[in-house]
């Protein structure tokens, strides 16, 4: 493949959240409180048999309704400009988005999860299983981040 080649998602699901704009998302403790639920389109749905079993889900979505990206973003927790790649920023030349949810329920071809950042009728690109031995890191460096935040 190319750097030129063209590539094409196709949502496999939607959103269903209360937070209607992107300003309302909360953070911290209050986001992981907050539930919403991600329904799978009927032809996917099938991609759910065993995902009961899991703790957590990772879900990747296509922020639909974000801005144009730029190569600097001034970051909420920062009054410095930075570069693009070393923010979560939302303006992105591929506005993807990745949460970590915490599973709740499976109802047919509904996900009932907690601690998702996105927002009413955002377009689901992909759901996998968070798979806390293989994933996860003992020597994590947060960059600009140190002392703004707390990995605990």
């Amino acid at each position: 493949m190319t750097a030129a080649a063209e590539m094409r998602l196709k949502a496999i699901g939607v959103v269903h959240s209360p937070f209607q704009e992107p300003g309302e998302i909360p953070r911290g403790k209050e986001l992981r409180e907050s539930e919403s639920k991600i329904e799978v389109f009927p032809e996917y749905a099938g991609g759910l048999k065993d995902v009961e079993g899991f703790s957590h889900l990772y879900i990747l979505y296509w922020m639909h309704r974000a801005s144009p990206a730029a190569v600097l973003a001034k970051p909420r927790l920062d009054d410095k400009m930075r570069g693009l790649f070393a923010t979560r920023a939302p303006h992105r030349p591929n506005p993807l988005g990745l949460s970590l949810v915490r599973l709740i329920k499976v109802e047919g071809n509904i996900l009932k999860v907690k601690g998702l950042d996105a927002i009413d009728q955002t377009p689901i690109i992909d759901i996998k299983p968070y798979i806390h031995g293989s994933e996860h890191r003992q020597e994590i460096k947060i960059g600009w981040l140190e002392g703004k935040i707390s990995l605990s």
